[in-house]
């Protein structure tokens, strides 16, 4: 199994543990509320709503990776998203570090 699928993978353990916020709005309401702590979207997302995203998420020092499409996201937790939150300190920790080792 490749790094991309193990990433993928933990982000659906991540769902099944309730530790995501999935869609725009509710990640961005996360994002005010300083409960996302880290910020995945589809690299096909619209220019739209990757900038209503960076500009919450830039206020709050919150990274917004990109390297995944809609559909690896869709299809990792199981319903369709563009745009998902992870709402756990640790779990965003370990996503992070699973990215980091190569996507």
């Amino acid at each position: 199994m490749n790094q991309r699928q193990k990433v993928l993978n933990f982000l659906g353990l991540a769902q099944k543990a309730g530790k995501l916020v999935t869609g725009t709005d509710a990640v961005i309401l996360g994002l005010k509320a300083k409960k996302v702590y880290f910020v995945l979207v589809g690299s096909d997302l619209t220019q739209n709503s990757l900038e209503k995203i960076t500009q919450v998420s830039s206020k709050v020092n919150v990274i917004v990776n990109q390297d995944f499409t809609s559909d690896e996201i869709s299809q990792a937790i199981g319903q369709e998203r563009k745009v998902i939150g992870l709402i756990d300190q640790k779990f965003s920790k370990a996503l992070k570090q699973k990215i980091k080792e190569g996507v």
